[in-house]
């Protein structure tokens, strides 16, 4: 009888989309992942709350050590902690993360995969210096808050700087779809011809460095898919839209955000969107757009103006 009311007050978190071959979270486990929207904040997990933890980890250091240490911080005393990352993408050094933090791991390979597996000491080691690290921070450099595990969080993108030196003087209503921590956005809202601007990010932690980047009224802020529909009749849509997709290219994302913008626009809005120059976007920005134009390039990076 006990043992059926502690399964059902038990907590479960979950980080990631776990590979389904690989390892397995209940059903009714807690989803933690800053890039799912809707999902719950591990920073306001209560401590020692949660009986047990499944994390797919993040490829960067900084931000992998975070989401353990505040994972940890989040499970009580033994409970079970699970991690698992590509080989290629933090795997190899997830035992030794462990081990720093006082955790006795059980490490197996599969798929490509390593897999660590272990008890939450009573007293962890290195958590405040983990947390501190990979928590948002004031970045000197950019003049931006930001948290390492955003897109370019510690320097403008070469490419969102391209965009930025060649946007124009934009007026009315529009949007920037992968607002990241602001940089164009607070290039945009420099026109007081500008009415409002809603800045969309599938990262919440980016939504939230871009509320302390930017204190304008006419701003507002959606933790949503760029690809996702929006409020149609827009004047304009900036976008640094992402290409990548678990380290793989793949331009399918950034056209699915130009077809987000075409939808929004009105008759005659423009598209004013950035992309690596070796991705043919002209074609494929001609099927949702009347006119399409590279207004800059460089050895990396094109510019294009596409108007509905």
């Amino acid at each position: 009888m006990s043992g059926a009311k502690n399964s059902v007050t038990e907590r479960h978190g979950v980080y990631g989309i776990l590979p389904p071959d690989l390892v397995a979270a209940p059903a009714q486990a807690e989803q933690f992942s800053p890039l799912i929207a809707g999902s719950h904040a591990l920073e306001d997990v209560a401590e020692q709350s949660l009986a047990a933890m499944t994390v797919l980890a993040p490829p960067g250091t900084l931000e992998r050590r975070y989401v353990l240490a505040r994972s940890l911080r989040a499970l009580r005393p033994g409970g079970a902690l699970i991690a698992l990352a590509p080989r290629n993408r933090g795997g190899t050094r997830l035992r030794g993360e462990f081990a720093e933090f006082g955790i006795e791991a059980v490490e197996t390979a599969r798929s490509h995969y390593r897999l660590c597996e272990g008890a939450r000491p009573a007293r962890p080691k290195g958590l405040e210096d983990a947390v501190a690290a990979g928590g948002p921070q004031f970045v000197a450099a950019t003049g931006l808050w930001s948290q390492p595990g955003i897109f370019s969080w510690d320097r403008i993108d070469a490419g969102s700087r391209l965009l930025a030196t060649h946007l124009p003087v934009f007026e009315g209503r529009g949007a920037d779809l992968g607002c990241g921590t602001g940089y164009l956005a607070q290039r945009v809202l420099e026109s007081e011809r500008v009415t409002s601007l809603v800045l969309v990010d599938i990262d919440r932690r980016a939504i939230e460095a871009a509320k302390r980047n930017i204190v304008d009224p006419r701003a507002g802020f959606h933790w949503s898919d760029a690809t996702a529909p929006l409020a149609t009749g827009i004047d304009f849509v900036v976008t640094n839209p992402p290409f990548h997709e678990s380290g793989e290219e793949n331009r399918a994302l950034g056209m699915a955000v130009a077809r987000a913008a075409a939808g929004a626009l009105r008759k005659g809005g423009e598209l004013w969107l950035v992309a690596n120059s070796h991705l043919a976007y002209a074609p494929a920005l001609k099927e949702n757009f009347a006119t399409v134009s590279v207004i800059a390039q460089d050895q990396a990076f094109r510019v294009y103006r596409a108007r509905k």
